[in-house]
């Protein structure tokens, strides 16, 4: 009974200790087949894609995905194109999108664009998505101009939207000026046509005129994008700004004028004070002057100078003088 139990332990031990390196190798297999995808390798060979298992480890320790190098290959291997791995390494290190530039490098092959592998990358890079670039050259897009205010020459204020046809220049996307440029230049190009026209109904009759003339600008210059039409899609009528500006002019007129009239009336008055002061000075010596007659009288009497008889005719000579200023006079009450 004894040896039974012995060989019962015996046997749970040995399968004990097999179990745990059948977990071993099983997790050492696991992670083998991490740092040496040979899984990856093989799709890679029956895809055609020439990589070795030796790269695939490298990869790895480069910190590079080699699922996502694998596949953007085989990617292009079946479109037709020739990618060098290390190129896509060295984009991905850079930070850029592998996927996003295979599948850009694949439309623009079909629709012969003409973009190159480096041309990709450098646009990736350059935080533009390349892919969606590649597909609005392929099919342009609308932009919708924010509404564009301007004024005529007859002073009439005409609101213009329009919408502009515009494709990537996949030459110029590196340093090129986006969206916001375009809109600005032809919110300018509108704002100029519509001042040099001489009527607003000149504008609101052919507003074509307003797209030949913003087209001839070349606006699209070192933008990322190429502008194929630009159409006027409405025009409504706003203020009448030269009646406004007018008035305006005219009210500005007419406080100068009142301005201008009342410092001369302000300056008649001046000298309305000046002349009254004046004549109240003047007034002053008079009766300065008269105060001192009786005195001269009585000195003139004293002397010898004056006589009675000369005193009464002076008297009479007064009465009469206030006779006739009275007789001159009309009545109170009467003009």
């Amino acid at each position: 009974m004894t040896d039974l139990l012995l060989i019962l332990a015996q046997a749970k031990a040995e399968l004990m200790m097999y179990t745990v390196f059948g977990i071993g190798g099983l997790i050492a297999f696991f992670i083998l087949l991490y740092f040496i995808p040979v899984g990856l390798w093989f799709q890679a060979l029956i895809s055609g894609v020439k990589v070795s298992l030796v790269q695939l480890i490298f990869m790895r320790w480069r910190k590079v995905p080699p699922k996502l190098i694998v596949n953007a290959m085989i990617t292009a291997t079946k479109a037709g194109l020739t990618i060098d791995r290390d190129g896509l390494e060295a984009h991905f290190l850079a930070g850029g999108h592998v996927q996003s530039v295979i599948n850009a490098l694949i439309s623009a092959e079909k629709a012969n664009l003409g973009l190159d592998f480096n041309t990709a990358t450098a646009i990736d890079l350059a935080g533009r998505h390349v892919f969606e670039a590649v597909q609005m050259s392929v099919n342009p897009r609308v932009i919708n101009t924010p509404p564009v205010a301007a004024v005529s020459k007859d002073g009439i204020q005409l609101i213009a939207k329009a919408r502009v046809t515009v494709r990537t220049n996949i030459q110029q996307l590196v340093g090129g000026a986006g969206e916001e440029t375009i809109l600005a230049r032809v919110g300018e190009g509108i704002v100029s046509s519509i001042g040099s026209s001489a009527s607003h109904k000149d504008v609101l009759e052919n507003p074509d005129s307003i797209s030949r003339v913003v087209l001839e600008k070349g606006l699209d210059s070192g933008t990322a994008f190429e502008i194929l039409s630009i159409d006027i899609a409405d025009i409504d009528i706003g203020k009448n700004i030269g009646a406004a500006l007018a008035q305006d002019q005219a009210e500005a007129d007419k406080k100068i004028a009142q301005a201008r009239a009342e410092e001369r009336r302000a300056m008649a008055v001046a000298e309305e004070q000046e002349m009254i002061a004046l004549a109240q000075k003047m007034r002053a010596k008079v009766i300065e002057a008269e105060a001192q007659v009786p005195q001269a009288m009585a000195q003139a009497f004293r002397d010898g100078n004056m006589g009675i008889m000369d005193y009464y005719n002076m008297k009479n000579v007064e009465s009469d003088t206030k006779m006739r200023d009275s007789i001159s006079k009309p009545p109170k009450g009467k003009v």
